[in-house]
């Protein structure tokens, strides 16, 4: 055996010894579900005054799809997920896009509102007042005081960190020329979520020019972060995949063996209780990820496409729980809000528990 087919094995060897730690710590902690969320995506502006080197979503002034959602096209997504069975409304849009773009502040004041995050505060008011969904919103790094606001009308929140390398913010690196993309800043927003006890998704985005010890650190922050507050109810472990007309277009892309040990080591670094997710959308054999430790999918929606990744279609619900079986897992309906921090989810706490079952779980369950 030549030497490189040697180290090869050996390599090989260690992530299925890492995987199958993995996998033995969520079946303790999560047992033999695997959950995802019925859901509608909701862009309420494209605009933002971030450049992220591998991100198509956005669009600046003059491009086509540039602007913001009305309060009308807002439910009228809503409504209409409602209709096919979703309970979450998420609520995904670009950062702070008033900084920088006279045209954001303009479409601002036509709405009758200073900044995106007050409109953010409105367009969730109006979900909550015509229809029975729930927003999670997705508004990038915020202050303690926004937080406070988006709380009043919204189970939870997340914002991913994607990483703590500062490298990745200088020139020709993913993060050039992206002020909300600052690892301090990031970290502080989560915190600050933390203070005030709302239930938080966060995440790493791998593949971006990131060292895999760059992962593991950011994974610790992350980690240390929930041990002081308890406030993180998942983490999303999301692979890059690469765009046309992106300054990563040509990047090459994460293996499949990559996510596998990326996978396993954040079920191995993340206390038992945070919920561990990978998008099912972003690789072929997403099967995989479950002897990885992974115990839920994230956002599938019946309605809406991946808006951060709009070529990669949302596995059908049978399919995605005729795999799921196939690996000994159960597919479950969850909530915005995982079943351990519905009471924590103040001022909708009572809201949420309509939906919940007894396991707070989806009371009403849909897998096909």
């Amino acid at each position: 055996m030549a030497c490189g087919d040697e180290t090869t094995r050996f390599a090989a060897e260690e992530i299925a010894q890492l995987r199958a730690e993995a996998a033995a710590r969520r079946d303790k902690a999560w047992g033999k579900t695997i959950s995802y969320s019925r859901k509608v995506f909701i862009p309420l502006t494209t605009m933002c005054r971030n450049t992220c080197g591998y991100c198509a979503f956005v669009k600046h002034p003059g491009q086509a799809g540039s602007g913001y959602l009305t309060i009308d096209e807002v439910l009228d997504i809503a409504r209409e997920g409602e209709r096919l069975g979703c309970k979450e409304a998420l609520f995904s849009l670009g950062e702070r896009p008033e900084r920088l773009y006279p045209q954001a502040r303009e479409t601002l004041r036509r709405l009758g509102h200073a900044t995106t995050i007050d409109y953010v505060v409105e367009a969730c008011r109006q979900v909550l007042a015509h229809t029975s969904l729930i927003p999670h919103v997705n508004a990038g790094t915020l202050t303690q005081a926004e937080i406070a606001e988006l709380r009043e009308v919204s189970g939870s929140m997340g914002m991913m960190l994607e990483t703590v390398s500062k490298r990745l913010m200088k020139p020709g690196m993913a993060h050039h020329a992206c002020p909300d993309k600052s690892p301090r800043l990031r970290l502080q927003t989560i915190e600050a979520a933390g203070r005030l006890g709302v239930p938080f998704t966060t995440g790493i985005l791998i593949g971006i020019g990131e060292t895999f010890e760059e992962r593991v650190d950011s994974l610790i922050a992350i980690n240390d972060l929930h041990r002081q507050h308890g406030h993180v109810q998942e983490v999303i472990v999301q692979n890059f995949r690469a765009k046309p007309d992106t300054a990563m277009a040509a990047s090459p892309e994460p293996s499949h063996e990559d996510m596998l040990r990326t996978l396993a080591v954040a079920r191995l670094i993340l206390d038992p209780s945070i919920s561990l997710q990978a998008p099912p959308n972003l690789d072929d054999r997403f099967e995989d990820y479950i002897a990885s430790g992974i115990n839920d999918w994230g956002g599938i929606s019946p309605l809406t496409i991946d808006h951060i990744n709009p070529e990669r279609a949302w596995p059908a619900l049978a399919e995605l729980a005729r795999r799921t079986g196939a690996e000994g897992y159960r597919l479950v309906e969850r909530l915005t809000v995982y079943p351990a921090f519905l009471k924590a989810a103040a001022p909708l706490a009572s809201m949420l528990f309509r939906h919940a079952g007894a396991d707070g779980l989806a009371r009403t369950q849909i897998v096909n």
